[in-house]
This record gives C-alpha cells, sequence and structure tokens, in this order.
C-alpha cells in the first residue's frame, strides 16, 4: 500500500466471503498512511512490534468508482493461472490481500465482466 498512489486504480476484493472475487473499482484518494490500529491495544489488530516511529501496516483511502456488471470469482480466474493470468499474484498468493496488477491482467479480468458466468463444473470442489 506505500507505492499506491492517488489516482491509482484498484479492483475491490471480497476476501472473506464465499464467493470470494472481485466486486468493483476503486480509485486512490490519500496515498498510504500509518494504519492507526496497530498501536491500540483493545483493537484485533495491535501490533506489539509497531511502533508510531517504525510503523508496520499502512492503509490508503479509496473511492468507489463503479461497481462490476457481476462478481468476478477467484473460482473463475483460476482456470487461467497457467495463461492469461499466469503472473497473478492473487491465483499465487491469495494471502495477500494486495498485489500489483499488470496492465494486461487488468485488461483480460475487465473483459470477463461482459462474459457469462460459466457453469461451474460438477466436479470441481465446492
Amino acid at each position: 500500500m506505500r507505492e499506491m498512489k492517488k489516482g491509482d486504480f484498484a479492483f475491490f476484493y471480497h476476501s472473506n466471503c464465499k464467493p470470494a472475487g472481485i466486486v468493483g473499482l476503486v480509485t486512490v484518494v490519500k496515498e498510504g498512511y500509518p494504519d492507526h490500529t496497530q498501536f491500540d491495544e483493545k483493537s484485533l489488530y495491535y501490533d506489539a512490534k509497531s511502533t508510531p516511529e517504525d510503523p508496520r501496516w499502512f492503509m490508503v483511502d479509496v473511492k468507489l468508482v463503479r461497481h462490476l456488471k457481476r462478481l468476478i470469482s477467484l473460482d473463475e480466474l483460476k482456470p487461467f493461472k497457467q495463461d492469461k493470468l499466469k503472473s497473478m499474484m492473487l491465483l499465487n498468493n491469495t494471502r495477500l490481500s494486495v498485489q500489483r496488477v499488470s496492465t494486461q491482467e487488468w485488461e483480460f479480468i475487465l473483459a470477463l465482466e461482459d462474459q457469462e458466468v460459466p457453469e461451474k463444473n460438477p466436479a470441481q470442489k465446492q
């Protein structure tokens, strides 16, 4: 997040739900600054190793640009892991909450928005 600049665009991704996926586009309206919850001992996000002089966690402020026409799920993106999205960090390390997206990946994912939702393969794990 420290590298995100005002005016950068990003996907808004729901990660802690089923199905996980991209639901919208946002733009950065305030560049990275220390996340205050890391210093609050009562917070679930308290980090004893972080100090105001040397913060470990940053956040940015974003503004909704638009909702996608439909959710583009992680499961929908996975089949492209060996091809169009082979370098996409989301498909190689799903624990990262903020990741770079190349122009090629961005355009490919946005093109999926206008396609029909693929039918779920019954052999796929639920």
